[in-house]
C-alpha cells in the first residue's frame, strides 16, 4: 500500500464513521500521511483525529479509537496503534499478496510510480546562489517537485533559500553522472567529496551499486527472453520460507518509494531520493542470483514472478536516477 492509497483508506474510514453517525464532521478533501514522529511506531502515521476533534466535539483519542477498527479491517493494513494525544500509526501488511499487488502496480505505472498530488497547484520559487552544487540541487528539485503535481522555478541572487554546502572544487572532470551524484547524494549540510572514488566500479561506490543493479536487472530480462519466458507477477517460490525471507527486504523499499519522493519534494531534498536508491539497490542485488533458472532447471512460474519483482526494482532505480539527472545504463 502506497501513502496515497493509505490516505484514501483513512478518508474512507472517516466517511464510514460519518455515515454511521459516530462522527459529525465535514469529511476533509485529503489526509496527510507521513513518517511517524517521536513516540510513534510503524511505517506511517496521520494526525487526522486531532484535526477532526474540535468539529466532532470529542477528544482526539476518542476520534482515533472510532477510526481504528475500520482501518484495521482495511486491506493492506496489519495493525493500527493510537499514540500520544491521538496519532494513528500504521503497520502495513507485507505479505505475499501485497507484494504481488505492488509489483503489478509498479509494472502498470512504470517510471511514473510514486508520482502523486502532494504539491498539486503549488509553485515553489527557489532562490539559489551562483554555485555548481546549488544549481544541481535546484535542477533536481524542479523535477522531483513536478512528480508531486507542483512546479518549481529557479532564480539567483540574495536572499537565497537553498544553499547547500558548496562543492570544494569543480566536479566536471568526474563526468556528468558521477558529478551529479557527488553533488546530490550528500545531505545539504554535508561537504560533498569531489574525488575519483565516484568513478570506481566496486561495491564501496554507492553510485556503482545503483547503476549496476539496474544494468543487472536489464541483463536478466534479456537472458529470460533468450530462454523463452517473460516476467509475470505471482508467488516467488513454492516454499513459504524463501518467500518470507525476500518479502520484507525488497517490499519495504519499493513500497516506501512514493513516500520518499513526496518527502524529497516537500523538503527540497534530492539527497533523500539518492540514498533511497542505494537502499533499493542493496536490497535487490542479492535477490538477482535466483531469478533465472540454473543448470538443467526449467523456467517456471516462480522464475517469471522473480523476474517481475526484479524488473519492478529496476523501474524504481531507473525512475529515481532519471529524476536526479543521471543515466540508468542498460549495460555496465
Amino acid at each position: 500500500m502506497t501513502p496515497v492509497e493509505l490516505s484514501r483508506t483513512v478518508l474512507h474510514a472517516v466517511r464510514c464513521a460519518v455515515d454511521e453517525g459516530q462522527l459529525s464532521v465535514v469529511v476533509p478533501e485529503r489526509v496527510v500521511v507521513s513518517e511517524p514522529g517521536a513516540g510513534g511506531c510503524g511505517e506511517y502515521a496521520t494526525n487526522v483525529a486531532l484535526q477532526l476533534a474540535r468539529a466532532a466535539g470529542k477528544p482526539p483519542r476518542t476520534v482515533a479509537e472510532i477510526l481504528r477498527p475500520r482501518l484495521i479491517a482495511a486491506d493492506g493494513i496489519e495493525d493500527v496503534v493510537v499514540t500520544g494525544p491521538g496519532f494513528l500509526n500504521f503497520r502495513l501488511d507485507r505479505g505475499v499478496d501485497a507484494l504481488q499487488d505492488l509489483v503489478r502496480e509498479i509494472r502498470a505505472q512504470g517510471q511514473r510510480y510514486g508520482h502523486g498530488g502532494a504539491l498539486a497547484g503549488q509553485v515553489l520559487a527557489l532562490r539559489v546562489p551562483y554555485e555548481v552544487r546549488a544549481e544541481a540541487v535546484a535542477d533536481a528539485v524542479v523535477r522531483i517537485v513536478a512528480t508531486q503535481g507542483g512546479r518549481a522555478t529557479v532564480e539567483h541572487g540574495e536572499p537565497v533559500d537553498l544553499r547547500p554546502v558548496p562543492a570544494p572544487e569543480d566536479p566536471a572532470p568526474l563526468g556528468p553522472d558521477a558529478a551529479r551524484w557527488a553533488l546530490l547524494h550528500p545531505a545539504p549540510h554535508d561537504r560533498p567529496r569531489i574525488t575519483a572514488d565516484h568513478l570506481v566500479q566496486r561495491e564501496g561506490n554507492p553510485l556503482f551499486r545503483v547503476r549496476y543493479a539496474h544494468a543487472r536487472v536489464r541483463s536478466l530480462g534479456r537472458g529470460a527472453a533468450r530462454l523463452g519466458f517473460a516476467a509475470e507477477p505471482g508467488p516467488l517460490n513454492t516454499t513459504e520460507a524463501d518467500t518470507a525471507a525476500v518479502t520484507p527486504a525488497l517490499h519495504t523499499p519499493l513500497a516506501d518509494y512514493p513516500r520518499i519522493l513526496t518527502a524529497a519534494a516537500t523538503h527540497r531534498a534530492p539527497d533523500r531520493l539518492a540514498r533511497h536508491l542505494v537502499t533499493v539497490a542493496d536490497a535487490v542485488l542479492p535477490f538477482l542470483t535466483c531469478v533465472l533458472p540454473i543448470g538443467e532447471e526449467k523456467p517456471s512460474a516462480a522464475h517469471r514472478a522473480r523476474l517481475a519483482l526484479a524488473e519492478a526494482a529496476g523501474t524504481v532505480l531507473a525512475g529515481g536516477l532519471s529524476l536526479l539527472g543521471i543515466d540508468a545504463p542498460e549495460h555496465l
